[in-house]
């Protein structure tokens, strides 16, 4: 593959396989708040809008009506302290991730944009012993906006002082393509994440690659 000055991976579902966990927060509020547990494929099937949107396809499904704001709060309030709790409990890096961080950092920069807010990203990062791979970190509350929204990506192409043209973006969903293409970076997608239930050959990458070890 060609190679470029920066690399900006999306967490959840390219980087690190966290539906297990995200499932136990989620059913958790669920739960407490008298409504249905969910499995991990409908989990999967959500992950990558932010929490509040995962609660409510989560109620969607069930057919609930929509909570009143205060259920809401409660809800997403529960969910973050207890995910918080459990952050890595079962979430693991996908096979390859720790390797080609590792060859990819000797020469380029290397960053993450994802729509997971800072008070869970950071220690996620850290219990995996990934953080210090890269040299910023985009959260969905750094710039106030979620992807697709081209700002997460060129506010970390700012950051590390690179081009859009001269960084690829690496995404498992059409949020991280439609954010790419935003930005003006190229975009390759991974097969094995959280697609929406949509083919991930249709997700509209310049290419898909099996493993990150592809762009070494």
């Amino acid at each position: 593959m060609d190679t470029y000055d920066a690399y900006l991976f999306d967490l959840d579902g390219t980087l690190v396989d966290t539906a297990p966990d995200l499932m136990g927060g989620l059913n958790v509020c669920l739960a407490e708040h008298g409504y249905s547990e969910v499995d991990e494929a409908l989990t999967r099937r959500w992950v990558g809008h932010g929490v509040a949107k995962m609660i409510e396809q989560a109620l969607a499904h069930q057919g609930s009506e929509e909570p009143s704001p205060d259920v809401a709060e409660s809800m997403f309030d529960r969910f973050l302290d207890y995910y918080a709790a459990h952050i890595a409990d079962e979430s693991t890096p996908y096979p390859g991730v720790r390797e080609a961080l590792a060859s990819l950092g000797q020469r380029a920069s290397l960053g993450v944009v994802t729509n997971k807010v800072t008070r869970l990203t950071a220690p996620l990062l850290d219990a995996l012993d990934l953080a210090g791979s890269f040299e910023v970190v985009v959260c969905s509350d750094t710039v106030g906006v979620f992807k697709p929204a081209a700002d997460p990506a060129l506010h970390a192409c700012a950051s590390l002082g690179v081009h859009p043209a001269q960084t690829l973006f690496v995404g498992d969903s059409i949020t991280d393509v439609q954010c790419a293409r935003a930005a003006g970076c190229d975009v390759v997608c991974v097969p094995y994440g959280y697609s929406g239930g949509i083919p991930p050959e249709n997700l509209g990458a310049d290419r898909l690659i099996e493993s990150l070890t592809c762009l070494v």
